[in-house]
Parts: C-alpha cells; structure tokens; sequence
C-alpha cells in the first residue's frame, strides 16, 4: 500500500515504515504529524484518487532528525574579466517515518 501526499508544498509517495526526506518543519524531533493533503492512495483493495484530494484519508508520520544535506558548489564565472565566485549551499530536510496511512 502507498499513497502520493502534499507536504510542505511538494509531493511525495510514501509506504508504511518508510523513511522520508522533506523540506525543514518547524515541529521538534518526536512530534506526531497527521497529513490531510492525501492525493491518491493505493492497496490492495484497489486505488483511489482525489479530485483533488481523497476524502477522508490521512499519513501519520513522526519526525525522526532535522538536518542538512551535502553540500553542492555553485561556482560563477565571467570569461576575460578576472572573475570568479565559490559558494556553498546545505539544504535542510526533516526526515520523517510513515507510521501508518488511514482510509475512512
């Protein structure tokens, strides 16, 4: 069973006990979360989709680490003037663990 769920503006396909990285939440590490925004889901008893959204469905999930990403190089370059510019970026993420998804 999986369901396609809107968190923090972007969607995602979780399955139960599945670990996902989402962009940072402002909940402290531990907190229970229950996502209402739930697009589609998919099991064995068949599959429903939303028109936009599926009517009574909801992913509990539980944040498990705030924390960044690896670092990517954006590097700037103008040819025949002397110019150059290194910068670095860390994106932070919540990572999530998908306790259960329920379908009323």
């Amino acid at each position: 069973m999986y369901a396609v769920v809107r968190i923090a503006g972007q969607q995602f396909r979780v399955r139960p006990e599945e670990r996902v990285r989402v962009p940072l939440l402002p909940e402290p590490v531990g907190a229970e979360l229950e996502f209402g925004e739930v697009l589609a889901v998919v099991g064995e008893s068949g599959s429903r989709f939303g028109a936009p959204l599926v009517a009574g469905a909801k992913v509990r999930a539980q944040v498990v680490e705030h924390d960044r990403a690896r670092k990517i190089l954006v590097f700037h370059k103008k040819r025949r003037k002397d110019h150059r510019k290194l910068n670095g970026h860390r994106q932070p993420y919540s990572e999530l663990r998908i306790q259960a998804i329920e379908v009323s």
